[in-house]
């Protein structure tokens, strides 16, 4: 099936996904290692986080920190059809997770969820999370979560943010970003709960 390619303005939209990487020892113990992972449309700029779940809690953080890291919101957020984020879909009827739509409200942004079995609605995220896993955790040794993360920003804040702008490959994702920038809303004066 052929797809038209869906282009956004600066600042009106992210995708946000989940990806499993696996298993991480916290003491004796093994808990799941999972990648939040936020791309801003328009300039591609990646954000990750990497996790010891996926459950709301974490999920609430990724965002938090997602906004504090770009300093503002993008005005939409879309969805593949996380429980965290839709809880019930019947047709074209959604029932959004509470606790996303508090968030939501907080900063101002719209959640919209993708349509079932459309790839190509979120494919930004999906191919971001295919990135990181080819040119960041490929073969990468860290001590724990602490360092994996600290290394994550610090790919994220040069390497991948150095890579070609799709839609012009003289510039960055870094230079894309710096035109996005001033189209985030603003970040709300007071965090959120």
């Amino acid at each position: 099936e052929a797809f038209h390619r869906l282009r956004t303005l600066p600042g009106e939209q992210a995708q946000v996904d989940w990806a499993h990487f696996g298993k991480l020892p916290i003491g004796r113990a093994v808990r799941p290692l999972w990648a939040f992972v936020m791309v801003l449309s328009y300039s591609r700029r990646i954000f990750l986080r990497f996790m010891p779940g996926a459950s709301m809690p974490f999920f609430l953080r990724g965002h938090v920190e997602a906004f504090a890291c770009c300093a503002g919101v993008p005005r939409v957020i879309l969805y593949d059809n996380l429980k965290s984020a839709v809880l019930e879909r019947r047709g074209d009827a959604i029932r959004f997770h509470p606790t996303l739509l508090e968030l939501a409200a907080h900063y101002r942004y719209e959640p919209r969820p993708v349509a079932v079995a459309r790839g190509n609605e979120n494919g930004r995220v999906e191919r971001a999370i295919r990135y990181v896993r080819d040119a960041f955790f490929a073969a990468r040794d860290f001590t724990d979560l602490l360092d994996l993360n600290r290394q994550a920003d610090h790919w994220t804040a040069t390497t991948a943010a150095d890579r070609p702008w799709v839609e012009d490959r003289s510039r960055s994702v870094h230079d894309a970003f710096a035109d996005e920038a001033p189209s985030l809303l603003a970040l709300p004066d007071d965090a959120f709960p």
